[in-house]
């Protein structure tokens, strides 16, 4: 069932924001204070390339070979985030989730998988339908059990665009029942997967209506 999401999650871990006088050269100087811990969960069916989605954002590395994700695997990226209409910016230390995308791990996992969920990426696959369509059941599943977080809606896979069965349209549709940003993204040549991750950060950070698309990040195909 497909719900609109009529708020954010937008509590963050000591989140203290002061002015930033220094503009855009204080980036390199960034209190101890300003230091926020995020929990972000990737969902999505097997094979949709979440793993290699976070391969890519954290190690700028992508694998061919498909090893499918047993259980859950939790991995953690450190970076600095430009949030000027808070004051200045913040360090995000952010622990990313990847879930195995067997239909049954959805209920056997969820409560420990979700607890404490602050933000979701959705993952589908371009070239296959179904697995947009699949991402209902996850995001329902994350809704139930850490409230209705910031989601954004990835489509995986850009770069096999001779194989594409989701059009912009179907995929614009289907962000906008949960009120969530979207973005074509390819974990094999690194297309909009760092702007993904830090698009998420900044809305759960510095909370606002989500634009529909994600402008500057989005691959036209």
């Amino acid at each position: 069932m497909i719900r609109r999401r009529t708020a954010f999650n937008t509590s963050v871990s000591n989140a203290i924001v002061t002015p930033c006088p220094g503009g855009s050269d204080a980036l390199l100087d960034v209190s101890p204070r300003n230091r926020v811990k995020l929990k972000i969960c990737l969902v999505g069916d097997s094979g949709v390339g979440k793993s290699s989605i976070i391969r890519r954002y954290v190690l700028d590395m992508f694998d061919d070979a498909y090893l499918q994700t047993l259980g859950a695997k939790v991995t953690k990226k450190s970076f600095v985030l430009p949030v000027f209409r808070r004051g200045s910016p913040v360090e995000i230390v952010m622990t990313i989730w990847d879930i195995m995308g067997n239909a049954g791990f959805q209920e056997l996992l969820k409560e420990s998988y979700f607890y404490g969920c602050q933000g979701v990426l959705a993952v589908a696959d371009v070239t296959s339908r179904t697995t947009l369509e699949g991402l209902d059941g996850w995001i329902d599943r994350a809704y139930d059990v850490a409230g209705e977080v910031p989601v954004h809606i990835l489509v995986n896979k850009v770069d096999l665009v001779a194989d594409a069965g989701e059009s912009e349209d179907r995929v614009r549709a289907f962000s906008s029942a949960y009120d969530s940003p979207y973005a074509f993204v390819s974990a094999k040549r690194g297309d909009n997967v760092s702007r993904a991750f830090e698009e998420l950060a900044r809305r759960i950070v510095d909370p606002r209506p989500a634009d529909p698309v994600l402008v500057d990040a989005i691959a036209r195909y």
